[in-house]
């Protein structure tokens, strides 16, 4: 099992910044990659951000050049730096992380932190 842990939402006025955590634990075994997903009220849930075990990060258009996603293998803990914030930011925000241990796929959702911009 994988347990992710996000921390860091809260509310935040237009034009301010935040920072996510999302902590790892468990038996990761080999992982793909990890991503910050949101879900705003009434909407589906939509990928914000992706990095690989590489580094290699991806951005929605929506948030490029405003948001920076990092990992610190060390720590075993993802990060999204929100900055420039919007009122179409707020939103419930989960960390995911997909790879595979014992040849075995997975993919494991943290419980969500809830972001609210505030205009």
């Amino acid at each position: 099992q994988v347990q992710l842990v996000e921390s860091g939402g809260g509310l935040v006025q237009v034009g301010g910044s935040l920072r996510l955590s999302c902590a790892a634990s468990g038996s990761m075994g080999s992982i793909n990659y990890m991503a910050w997903y949101r879900q705003a009220p009434g909407k589906q849930r939509e990928l914000v951000a992706t990095i690989t075990s590489g580094g290699i990060p991806k951005y929605a258009d929506s948030v490029m050049g405003r948001f920076t996603i990092a990992r610190d293998n060390a720590k075993n803990t993802m990060y999204l730096q929100m900055n420039s914030l919007k009122p179409e930011d707020t939103a419930v925000y989960y960390c995911n992380v997909n790879g595979r241990r014992s040849w075995q796929p997975y993919n494991y959702w943290g419980q969500g932190t809830q972001v609210t911009v505030s205009s």
